[in-house]
C-alpha cells in the first residue's frame, strides 16, 4: 500500500502533513511561531502553568482548551508533591517531542508503527541547585532516552528515530541551549 492509498498512517494525516510542508515552502513566514505559558505561584514550591494562546501561521491562535500543569517538589525537596518537578517536565517534553517526530516521520516515509514507548532518565547532583558546590552544574549532568519500537523493518525504525532526534526542537534546546532573557516587574 502506498501512502496515497490511505492518507492516515500511524494516526497521522499524511495529506495534511505534506500540505503543511508545501504551504511553508511557499511562504516561510508561516513557520514563525511563538509559544507561551503563564505561571502562577500557589504556595511553597507549588505553581501552576497554563498553556492556551500562541502565535503561529501569521496569526494569534489558541488550543481548543487551556491546559493547566501543576509543578511542585516532593517533600524530600521541601515541597508538597502537588505535581512533577520542573526538571521532570523536561524529560516529558523530550519524550513527547521525539515520539511526535517518530509518528510524523514514519507516516511521511510510509513506515508502519505498532508500538512506540520510551523511558527518559536524567541525573542531577543537588549540590549545584542547593548552592553547595560551584563545581557542579544546576541542571542535568546526563539524560538517557531508551525507545522500544515495533512495526516495519528495524533498520527503518532506527532511521526514523534518528531523523526525529535531528528535527526535535526539545532535543535541540536541551543539547544546544538557548538564550533566555528575564524581565522583572517588582513594582
Amino acid at each position: 500500500m502506498s501512502i496515497t492509498d490511505n492518507t492516515i498512517r500511524n494516526g497521522v494525516d499524511t495529506a495534511t502533513l505534506f500540505a503543511t510542508l508545501d504551504a511553508v515552502k511557499g511562504d516561510t513566514d508561516i513557520a514563525d511561531f511563538r509559544f507561551r505559558a503563564t505561571n502562577t505561584w500557589l504556595s511553597g514550591t507549588h505553581s501552576r502553568s497554563v498553556i492556551h494562546a500562541f502565535h503561529g501561521a501569521k496569526q494569534e491562535m489558541t488550543h481548543r482548551q487551556p491546559f493547566a500543569f501543576d509543578a511542585d517538589h516532593p517533600p524530600i525537596l521541601v515541597g508538597t508533591d502537588n505535581g512533577p518537578t520542573p526538571v521532570e517536565f523536561l524529560l516529558h517534553a523530550l519524550a513527547a517531542c521525539l515520539t511526535a517526530g517518530i509518528a510524523n516521520i514514519a507516516a511521511a516515509r510510509g513506515v508502519n508503527l505498532t508500538e512506540v514507548s520510551s523511558t527518559v532518565e536524567g541525573d542531577i547532583d543537588l549540590l549545584g541547585i542547593l548552592g553547595l558546590s560551584d563545581e557542579v552544574r544546576n541542571g542535568y549532568q546526563e539524560v538517557r532516552v531508551s525507545f522500544t519500537l515495533r512495526g516495519d523493518d528495524p533498520d527503518k525504525l532506527r532511521s526514523v528515530v534518528e531523523q526525529s532526534r535531528r528535527r526535535s526542537a526539545v532535543f535541540d534546546v536541551m543539547t544546544n541551549g538557548v538564550p533566555v532573557s528575564i524581565d522583572v516587574d517588582a513594582g
